[in-house]
C-alpha cells in the first residue's frame, strides 16, 4: 500500500477549540499572576481583559488568512504566498523556533506544580514528556487531539469551579473592590498599567497556533474562526476572573513572590477538603494545562518544516507523510531539537524572548492580509473576512511593534538575530531552489509592475480542495443546466434576461428579480474563457445550488452587446455563497472544458441541447447509454430513480425518452427504451462500464 501524500482531515470544531485553548493555558494563568500584580496590584485582572481584546486584530487576519488557505504551516503559508519565500522563511522557521521554545518550556512549567507532591528533576521530567507527546503526534491527528480533548476539558471544568469558588469565597462586590494592601489601583501609573498588557498579552499567544494545522481541519471556513473565538472568550473569561480571585484571596508578598498562585489561593479556601483534594484538583488542572500546551505545540510545531520542505526551503524529506497520516520526520526533528533545548539553554529565559518574536510575527500576519486583499486576486476566497478593513489590520500591526518595544532591548535583539539567521537560510539554502513570488507581485502589477500567476493557479486549487467535499459537483450543475441555441436575430442584455428569467422560473423556481439583479449591466463581467466563449459568474443568497445558463447563437443570430462581437457562446452561472469559491471552481472546470482539444468543432456541431450537453460533460466523469447496455440498471427496469441501487458516487442525470430529454428526479420511473445519462467518479464508471 501506497503512503499517504496528503494530511488527513480530522479536526472538527471541538478540536480547533481545544488546541487554541490548550495552548494559552500555562505559564499565563499558573506562573505570570504573580509577577504581572507586583507591577500594577490591582488592576491586574483589567491587564488581563484588555490584552484580550488585543489578540483580536491578529486572532480576525489570522482566521481570514486560515480561511483563505487552509494548508499546513499557517503563519509559514500566509507569509510566503503574500510576500514571497524570504518572508515566508522567516515566518516559518522563526515560527518553528518561537513554539519549540515556548513548548520546550511549558513542560519545564509542570516541574514546578508536580514539585508540590513529587522530588522530580525538572529536565528530565520533560525530556520524558517530550519522547512521550512526540510519539503521540507521529500517530495521528486523531490520537494527539484525543489526548487534547481530555487535557483540555479537564482543564477548563477546574478552572471555571476555581473561579465559581473563589468568588464565592470573596463575594462578587469584594471581588472588584480593591484591595488597600496592594496600594492603588494603578501600582505603578499608568506607565506600568501598560507595561503589564504587554507582559501578559503573550499569555493569549497560542491562540491562533491552530491555523499551521488548518489543513487538517474539517469545515475551515466555519470551525477556525468559530473556535478561534469560543477559545479566545473562555480564556479571557477565566484569566480575568482567575486573576481577581487571586488578588483578593492572597497577601501581596504572597502572591508576588509565589510561582503556584493558582495553588497557594486554592489552599486558602479548598484547603480544608479531604485529602488536600482542592489543592490536588488544582494541580491536576497545571499539569493539563501545561501538558496541553506542549502537546498542540509539537503538533503545531512540525507543520511548519513539513509545509517549508514541500516548498523546497528545508530539506524535502522533512514532507514526507508517515503511515498514520502525520508528518514523521518533521515531529522526530522538532522532538530532537526541544530535547537539545531542554538541554543545553536556561528554557525560561529564552522562552519569554521567543514571545517577541511570536509579537512581529503577528504584526506581519496583519500586513499579509492588507496585500492579498490589495493585489485582488480573483480567487482570494476567505470563507471569513476580517472586520474593519484596514483600520483594523493598522491597528493589529501598530499592537505588535508596541509590545515589542515594551519588552525591552533584549526581546528586540534577539528577534533581530532569529530574523538574520532566517534570511541567512534563505540566501544560502532556499533562494536557490524556488522561483515562486507572492501576490505582493499582482499589488506590483497594479502599479504597472509584474505579477506572479502561479499564485493565482495555486489559489485555484485551494478553492477545489475546499469545496470538493461537498455534493455540488460539475457534472450534476452540467446535467441540470438550462442549454439555448439561438439560430436567428438580434439580441441585447434586457432579452437575454428576459429569456433567463423565464427558463429560471420554469427549471428552477428561481425569481425573475434575481436573475436582473446579479446580471444587471453594472454588474455583468463577461470573460472570455477561449475564442467566441464567454463567462459571466455571480453568487446570490436566494438560491441553494448553483445553476448555469448556457446560450449559443448561430451565425445567423448577433448580439447587440459591445466588445462581444466575436462571441458565439454566452454562459452565466449563478452559485449560492456557500461554499466560499464554488463559483471559481466551477468557471474552471468549464474553461478547462472549453479549452480542450476539439472543444469548438465539437461544441459548434451538436445538433441537440442532449448533445450540447454531453460536449460540457467531462469525459471521464459521464457515461452514456440505453438502460439496457448496463445490467445493473437492467435489472432495475421499472423502478423509480429514488429506489435505484448504484454506485454512491454515480447519479443519473438525464433521460432520453421518445425523443425528449428530461432531468432525471426521484419521482422519474425507469423504463426500458430510456437513454440515460449516468454521471460519476471516473473509478465507478469504469466499474460500471466493465458490466456492460
Amino acid at each position: 500500500m501506497s503512503e499517504p501524500t496528503k494530511l488527513k482531515k480530522n479536526l472538527t470544531l471541538f478540536d480547533v477549540y481545544a488546541m487554541s485553548t490548550g495552548a494559552m493555558f500555562s505559564s499565563g494563568l499558573f506562573l505570570l499572576p504573580g509577577i504581572a500584580a507586583s507591577y500594577t496590584g490591582n488592576s491586574v485582572f483589567l491587564a488581563y481583559l484588555l490584552a484580550g481584546f488585543l489578540i483580536l486584530p491578529a486572532m480576525y487576519c489570522m482566521a481570514e488568512l486560515s480561511t483563505a488557505m487552509p494548508k499546513a504551516g499557517g503563519t509559514y503559508y500566509f507569509l510566503d504566498r503574500s510576500m514571497g519565500p524570504l518572508m515566508g522563511t522567516i515566518g516559518g522557521l522563526g515560527s518553528w523556533v518561537a513554539v519549540v521554545f515556548k513548548s520546550a518550556f511549558a513542560l519545564v512549567g509542570m516541574g514546578a506544580y508536580l514539585g508540590i507532591y513529587l522530588d522530580l528533576p525538572f529536565t528530565i521530567t520533560a525530556i520524558i514528556l517530550t519522547i512521550a507527546f512526540g510519539a503521540i503526534n507521529v500517530f495521528g491527528a486523531k490520537e494527539t487531539t484525543l489526548l487534547q480533548r481530555i487535557l483540555v476539558t479537564t482543564l477548563v471544568v477546574i478552572l471555571i469551579a476555581f473561579c465559581l469558588l473563589g468568588l464565592k469565597e470573596t463575594g462578587l462586590v469584594k471581588a472588584f473592590r480593591p484591595n488597600p494592601e496592594h496600594g492603588a489601583f494603578f501600582k505603578s501609573g499608568l506607565v506600568g498599567f501598560v507595561s503589564t498588557i504587554g507582559l501578559v498579552f503573550v499569555s493569549y499567544a497560542g491562540l491562533t497556533k491552530v491555523a499551521s494545522v488548518a489543513e487538517e481541519v474539517q469545515n475551515p471556513d466555519r470551525n477556525i474562526p468559530l473556535g478561534m473565538t469560543l477559545s479566545l472568550i473562555t480564556a479571557t473569561i477565566i484569566y480575568t476572573l482567575g486573576t481577581l480571585v487571586l488578588i483578593t484571596l492572597l497577601e501581596p508578598q504572597d502572591l508576588y513572590n509565589s510561582l503556584t498562585p493558582i495553588a497557594d489561593a486554592g489552599r486558602v479556601f479548598m484547603g480544608n477538603w479531604p485529602l488536600d483534594l482542592g489543592v490536588v484538583l488544582i494541580v491536576v488542572a497545571a499539569i493539563a494545562a501545561f501538558a496541553s500546551t506542549g502537546n498542540a505545540g509539537i503538533m503545531s510545531a512540525s507543520r511548519y518544516p513539513y509545509a517549508m520542505a514541500k516548498d523546497k526551503l528545508v530539506p524535502e524529506k522533512l514532507s514526507q507523510i508517515g503511515k498514520f497520516g502525520t508528518p514523521t520526520i518533521a515531529i522526530v526533528v522538532t522532538v530532537l531539537t526541544m530535547i537539545a533545548v531542554l538541554i543545553l539553554f536556561d528554557v525560561a529565559s529564552v522562552a519569554k524572548l521567543a514571545s517577541a518574536f511570536q509579537l512581529l510575527l503577528f504584526g506581519l500576519v496583519c500586513v499579509a492580509v492588507i496585500v492579498m486583499r490589495e493585489a485582488r486576486i480573483d480567487s482570494y476566497k476567505p470563507g471569513f473576512k476580517a472586520p474593519l478593513y484596514p483600520w483594523l489590520q493598522i491597528t493589529g500591526i501598530l499592537i505588535s511593534f508596541w509590545l515589542i518595544i515594551e519588552m525591552g532591548i533584549l526581546a528586540i535583539a534577539f528577534t533581530g538575530m532569529v530574523t538574520i539567521g532566517c534570511v541567512l537560510w534563505y540566501y544560502f539554502y532556499g533562494s536557490r531552489r524556488t522561483t515562486r513570488r507572492g501576490a505582493i507581485f499582482h499589488v506590483h502589477e497594479r502599479l504597472g509592475q509584474q505579477r506572479y500567476e502561479g499564485l493565482e493557479r495555486e489559489l485555484m486549487t485551494i478553492i477545489h480542495d475546499r469545496t470538493q467535499d461537498e455534493n455540488l459537483s460539475y457534472e450534476a450543475v452540467i446535467a441540470r443546466s438550462v442549454m439555448m441555441d439561438f439560430r436567428y436575430g438580434m439580441y441585447d442584455l434586457a432579452q437575454l434576461h428576459s429569456i433567463m428569467a423565464e427558463k429560471s422560473s420554469e427549471q428552477f423556481d428561481i425569481d425573475a428579480e434575481v436573475i436582473e439583479t446579479q446580471f444587471s449591466e453594472d454588474l455583468l463581467q463577461l470573460r472570455p474563457i477561449n475564442k467566441g466563449v464567454y463567462i459571466a459568474y455571480q453568487s446570490a443568497e436566494e438560491i441553494e445550488q448553483p445553476e448555469l445558463f448556457v446560450m449559443r447563437f448561430g451565425p445567423q443570430a448577433k448580439l447587440a452587446l459591445p466588445r462581444l462581437q466575436d462571441a458565439h457562446t454566452l454562459m452565466f452561472l449563478l452559485s449560492p455563497p456557500k461554499p466560499v469559491g464554488l463559483d471559481l471552481r466551477l468557471a474552471g472546470h468549464l474553461a478547462e472544458v472549453v479549452q480542450s482539444d476539439h472543444f469548438e468543432q465539437r461544441w459548434l456541431a451538436a445538433k441537440t441541447d442532449k448533445d450540447m450537453n454531453e460536449v460540457l460533460m467531462r469525459d471521464d466523469h459521464f457515461l452514456h447509454g440505453s438502460v439496457t447496455s448496463f445490467p445493473a440498471l437492467a435489472a432495475q427496469i421499472g423502478k423509480l430513480i429514488s429506489e435505484v441501487e448504484i454506485a454512491d458516487s454515480c447519479l443519473i442525470a438525464l433521460i432520453e425518452r421518445g425523443g425528449a430529454v428530461m432531468a432525471a428526479t426521484p419521482e422519474t420511473i425507469l423504463m426500458e427504451g430510456d437513454e440515460v445519462a449516468i454521471i460519476g467518479e471516473p473509478d465507478d464508471l469504469k466499474k460500471l462500464q466493465r458490466e456492460i
